[in-house]
């Protein structure tokens, strides 16, 4: 500020609000500035800008222009007990956008999650880290390992399904293997290890028709491919060998289940 004041126009930049309110201010009795030039111009002083900055806080808390030029005139009225108020006020509005702005968040989410999960599983999602010769060189040995009917049946469940289920899908393997290998010790027969192994196949009954021939064909791909082996191995030493024994314990309770 120089000796002279600030003109309309240079308080309106600083206080972001227009000469317009500034001169509807003035008109109102509400902010009469401390003097005007000889052609006219207002001029504000230091006291004008702090009457201005109050008049601003209490826009900001609603209240009206009429009821805010009485708290301002009000001879008890006290500045630092004002912007104490003002600072409380502010923080606590501060503290319901914030609510809000966390429940907007969430809400948000929810909805692109079931955007997501009516979605289509893309072949991309399906083939996550790897590579298109990788993908073609699966899908020939799928071809070739497997049954065509039960290959046929697997592509058409799997294209069936949502985002969501193979989401869902992909974290119960994960559950289901990480529980594994935190009891690779135990005997592949141990009930809590043949319950994992009965959720493992349970996922995978979701892509076919899981048979204790089909059952004791996986054990033994868990040990023979190389692949498969690393996999597991890379939760827990062992593991892959662990997997094909605990298979294979599986495949007997099968098949004793199905000549009761």
């Amino acid at each position: 500020m120089d000796n002279n004041g600030y003109t309309v126009s240079k308080l309106a930049r600083m206080a972001g609000i227009s000469v317009r309110t500034l001169h509807h201010y003035d008109a109102i009795g509400l902010l009469r500035p401390l003097a005007r030039t000889p052609s006219g111009y207002r001029l504000y002083g230091r006291q004008d800008l702090l009457r201005l900055q109050q008049i601003l806080f209490y826009r900001e808390l609603d209240i009206p222009l009429e009821e805010i030029h009485r708290l301002l005139d009000d001879p008890a009225f006290e500045p630092v007990a004002a912007l104490q108020e003002h600072r409380r006020q502010l923080r606590e509005r501060a503290r319901r956008i914030e609510r809000l702005l966390e429940t907007i968040e969430r809400t948000i989410d929810n909805l692109m999650e079931n955007e997501m999960d009516d979605e289509k599983v893309t072949d991309a999602e399906l083939y996550a880290g790897f590579t298109t010769e990788q993908r073609a060189q699966i899908e020939e040995e799928v071809a070739a390992r497997w049954d065509p009917q039960i290959v046929t049946e697997s592509n058409r469940r799997v294209r069936n399904m949502t985002r969501g289920q193979w989401a869902a899908l992909k974290q119960e393997g994960e559950e289901v293997t990480h529980g594994l290998a935190g009891i690779v010790d135990r005997d592949p027969a141990d009930p809590a290890v043949q319950a994992l192994i009965g959720r493992h196949f349970a996922m995978m009954n979701q892509f076919y028709p899981v048979t204790p021939v089909i059952v004791r064909g996986l054990g033994q791909m868990y040990v023979t491919d190389e692949r498969f082996r690393a996999n597991y191995d890379q939760h827990a030493p062992g593991l892959a060998d662990f997997m094909q024994a605990a298979t294979a314990v599986y495949a007997d309770g099968l098949e004793a289940a199905s000549q009761e």
